[in-house]
């Protein structure tokens, strides 16, 4: 069986998931050998987390609901990792927590 997992984060940074925070998320994205997939809604669509155009597309802004799901080896990481990236305001102190 294939590992799984999927969970759910608000955006907290001012600017939302622009430039800078789409290139950090997806950087993340692809230390992981899983699928990482993103969307604001559960009917989707669904949006390749290591695809820079496609992150960056979204224009999520802050307050939007991401929910995320990953497919494979380190799934549970993988999101984890994530959610606490985007908790931190993608380390530019726009988050709940204060950058790294």
């Amino acid at each position: 069986m294939t590992a799984r997992a999927i969970s759910e984060v608000i955006i907290t940074n001012e600017v939302g998931l622009h430039a800078r925070p789409s290139v950090k998320f997806t950087k993340l994205a692809k230390t992981f050998p899983c699928t990482v997939e993103f969307a604001t809604s559960e009917e989707g669509p669904w949006i390749d987390a290591k695809s820079i155009v496609k992150v960056m597309g979204a224009k999520a802004p802050k307050g939007t609901r991401l929910l995320l799901r990953a497919q494979g080896e380190q799934s549970t990481t993988a999101i984890a990792e994530l959610i606490a990236l985007v908790e931190r305001g993608f380390d530019e102190g726009g988050g709940h927590g204060e950058p790294r």
